[in-house]
C-alpha cells in the first residue's frame, strides 16, 4: 500500500505519490491563488512538507484527503508570503478564494469547498477539462473548442452535461448544515 510505503520513507513512494497526486494538488492550489508559478511553489511546499511529515502519517487513513489538507495550507501560506511583500497577488474572485483572505475561513466554507472538489473529480476528464477551461482559466466556449480542438457543439454539449451533473452532485449543499448530522 502507498500510505504504508511512504508512511516507512520509501523514496519510490514519494515518486508515485508525485506522479498521483501533483496534478490534482496543483490544480488546488491554482484554483486558490490564480497563479501558476504560485501554485507551484505552493505544490512543492506541499511535498516538502508530506515528506518531512511521512513518519507522523497514520497509514491506515488514505493520502488524498491528507495530502489536500497540506496543499490547501502551503497555498494560503504562499498567498501570505506573496500578499505581504508583493502587493499584488490577485486571487481567483470566487467565494472560494474569498474564503481564503479571511485570516479564519469558516468550517462550513472548506466542507463546501471539500464538497465541490469531490464533486468535480466524479465528473468525465472531457467535461472537468471544459470547466476548468471555462471558469478557472477564463475561456469563452469558442476558445476552449479551439485549445480541445473540438467542435464548438461538443464544448456546449459539455459543458451542459458537466452543470447538470454538478447540480445533482452539490444538490445537498443547498439547505444543509455540515455541522448538523442530522441533515
Amino acid at each position: 500500500m502507498l500510505g504504508e510505503r511512504f508512511h516507512r520513507g520509501d523514496q519510490t513512494a514519494l515518486t508515485d505519490m508525485y506522479r498521483l497526486y501533483a496534478g490534482p494538488m496543483f490544480a488546488t492550489a491554482f484554483s486558490m491563488l490564480g497563479d501558476r508559478e504560485y501554485a507551484a511553489d505552493a505544490v512543492q511546499r506541499a511535498f516538502v512538507q508530506a515528506w518531512q511529515g511521512a513518519a507522523k502519517f497514520d497509514p491506515s487513513r488514505e493520502l488524498k484527503p491528507w495530502l489536500y489538507a497540506i496543499t490547501r495550507r502551503a497555498a494560503i501560506d504562499v498567498y501570505r508570503r506573496e500578499h505581504r511583500s508583493a502587493k499584488n497577488l490577485s486571487l481567483d474572485v470566487s467565494w472560494e478564494a474569498e474564503a481564503l483572505q479571511a485570516d479564519n475561513p469558516s468550517l462550513e466554507d472548506a466542507w463546501q469547498a471539500w464538497q465541490v472538489r469531490e464533486a468535480l473529480e466524479k465528473l468525465h476528464p472531457d467535461e472537468r477539462r471544459v470547466l476548468q477551461l471555462a471558469y478557472f482559466d477564463g475561456y469563452s466556449q469558442s476558445e476552449i473548442a479551439k485549445v480541445l480542438d473540438v467542435a464548438l457543439g461538443t464544448v456546449k454539449s459539455r459543458t451542459a452535461r458537466a452543470q447538470r451533473r454538478l447540480k445533482e452532485l452539490l444538490d445537498h449543499l443547498r439547505d444543509s448544515d455540515p455541522l448538523d448530522a442530522s441533515s
